[in-house]
């Protein structure tokens, strides 16, 4: 597949809303970025705003993946820590790949992406992500370089009765 990666993209309307529908279409294919379908692009916009929000104050760091007629098949924000013993590493939040082209590589070429990114980055030495257990996400995340270094049992509640461990990933950049 054909994907291009840019970080920090200008954020026009048509990137706004590509990134809207790419994170409502995850979540409704049952993707594990912040919400549990069914949801609508409005349900996703308030969520979205606080992440356009932060990357205009310069906290957050958008990694966009586009097709070459750029459809958005694929993102990641990358967090800066503020925290002055944190600033070597950022964290990976809400990364998404379209169900459309998931199996084909994109996610790995987004994870590789990331990885450049950071290193791109003046002083960051890692990465720390978290995802929901229970979804085989953290054997992919290993298969792109990270190791598991926590574990919250239950930490995350998807449905009455229905609790998911927050494991917690790192991965060092050099």
């Amino acid at each position: 597949m054909n994907v291009r990666f840019d970080l920090d993209p200008s954020v026009t309307p048509a990137l706004r809303d590509g990134i809207c529908t790419l994170w409502s279409d995850v979540s409704n294919a049952d993707g594990a970025v912040g919400f549990v379908p069914p949801v609508t692009q409005d349900d996703i916009r308030p969520e979205l705003l606080r992440h356009l929000t932060s990357m205009a104050e310069g906290r957050t760091r958008l990694l966009v993946g586009r097709d070459p007629d750029g459809r958005v098949l694929a993102a990641a924000f990358l967090t800066l820590n503020d925290h002055r013993l944190m600033r070597h590493w950022l964290w990976v939040y809400t990364v998404m790949v379209h169900p459309s082209v998931q199996g084909q590589g994109v996610g790995r070429e987004l994870m590789a992406a990331v990885a450049d990114a950071a290193r791109s980055l003046d002083g960051i030495s890692g990465i720390r992500l978290t995802c929901r257990g229970g979804t085989g996400l953290s054997r992919f995340y290993a298969s792109c370089g990270y190791k598991e270094v926590g574990r919250v049992p239950d930490a995350i509640k998807v449905a009455d009765g229905d609790f998911r461990d927050d494991v917690t990933m790192w991965r060092e950049v050099a």
